[in-house]
């Protein structure tokens, strides 16, 4: 029988909830390409409940304790002493988050001499060393697509939030002022403005189609192109490379994946080609950013916003830059875990875990790393290498 480390962020301050806003949410079978939902053979959770908190336990406890295996779920992911390295010696699952991730770098991977599968409960695998991964032949897996539209829809929110003024404007409201000209001195129309993706996958290109009917001029980059088709649909402009595509644009949304070819991707030199007074939306990965980079754009003008809910590492240290930066519209790792995706990425967690078990194929769209090598996702989106240097700061959270 296996052992599953299960990592989950915190339930709420005030407990693990009881009664939601809604009493259901909608069905969804299949997503804009034709991919089915995750399909597993049994559920034991009420969809749109909490999953992805240590109480909700991605609602896998029934069915693995059924079977004889044992789960351990906790939130202490960081240090020497937490509670995920005291697991990690006999753990032949972990199961993570990319909202709360525990970084499976070379040395805990290790220590985890008998760990077969990292398994993603969403889409990024970047806190797992993909390189340390395919050495030891272990499985790396994610549900990709249970979430895609949830950031999707989270970016065209942070865009308009933005290009509006919308949080300033609301604190003066939440402060009893009615401050006008204060309200509209940032604030402009989306319409007209040249958006701009690096990256037109599933989330870059459910972004693209969502701000089409802004009337607004779209560009994207990617390494792989997409259709003529798609690009007459949305009347798309194509650029061949990141820095000759954020030279024209006002709004730029980063939807790639990290790895070592798009680390630290906006440094000075980046920044430094954009138009001034552009606006960057992050919610890819953090370490796509240089961080302090992106502090000084905003302090001297060069960029007129940034906005996104990706930092690294994950939890950011109380004192990160992003958090007290001007003309930010930081959260915390929040896109991709509504309570509609949780549903998505908790049952196709399930699915895989069935698979696993009853030694069934793993869907190949969800493998990233597979008999040593990149495999499905990973070999479309992903390279070889490792991108969690530095991760151990995510300890100093809970010290600050």
């Amino acid at each position: 029988m296996a052992k599953i480390v299960c990592v989950l962020y915190d339930d709420p301050v005030d407990g693990y909830p009881e009664s939601y806003a809604r009493d259901s949410i909608p069905t969804i079978t299949a997503y804009p390409d034709g991919q089915t939902t995750p399909s597993p053979k049994a559920l034991d959770f009420k969809p749109g409940i909490m999953l992805g908190s240590v109480s909700g336990e991605l609602g896998l406890r029934k069915f693995l304790e059924s079977q004889g295996h044992t789960l351990v779920v906790t939130s202490d992911k960081d240090g020497p002493d937490c509670r995920l390295e005291k697991e990690l010696h006999d753990a032949e699952i972990v199961i993570s988050q990319p909202f709360w991730p525990a970084y499976l770098t070379a040395e805990r991977i290790a220590r985890a001499p008998k760990l077969r599968l990292a398994l993603t409960a969403g889409i990024g695998s970047d806190h797992v060393d993909l390189q340390a991964a395919m050495d030891r032949n272990i499985t790396v897996a994610e549900i990709t697509y249970c979430n895609s539209i949830s950031v999707a829809e989270h970016v065209v929110m942070m865009i308009l939030g933005l290009v509006r003024n919308y949080i300033p404007s609301y604190q003066w409201v939440v402060k009893g002022g009615w401050n006008i000209a204060d309200c509209v001195a940032r604030s402009y129309d989306l319409e007209g403005m040249e958006v701009g993706t690096v990256a037109a996958g599933r989330i870059g290109l459910a972004v693209l189609r969502r701000l089409y009917p802004f009337d607004v001029k779209l560009h994207y980059t990617d390494r792989h192109r997409l259709p003529p088709g798609i690009e007459k649909e949305l009347n798309l402009t194509f650029h061949p490379n990141v820095e000759s595509m954020v030279k024209v644009c006002d709004v730029v949304t980063i939807n790639c994946p990290l790895h070592p070819e798009t680390e630290h991707m906006f440094d000075d030199a980046m920044l430094g080609k954009m138009k001034r007074g552009a606006y960057i939306i992050n919610t890819a990965r953090g370490k796509i950013c240089d961080r302090d980079a992106i502090a000084r754009a905003l302090e001297s003008g060069q960029l007129a916003g940034y906005a996104g809910d990706v930092w690294f590492p994950q939890p950011a240290p109380k004192d990160h830059p992003w958090r007290s930066m001007p003309y930010h519209g930081m959260t915390p790792h929040i896109s991709g875990t509504s309570l509609s995706a949780q549903s998505r990425y908790a049952a196709g967690v399930r699915e895989v875990l069935e698979c696993w078990f009853e030694n069934r194929p793993i869907r190949d769209e969800y493998l990233v790393v597979n008999n040593g090598r990149l495999a499905g996702v990973g070999a479309h989106s992903y390279s070889e290498g490792n991108a969690t240097g530095g991760s151990e700061e995510a300890a100093r959270f809970k010290k600050g």
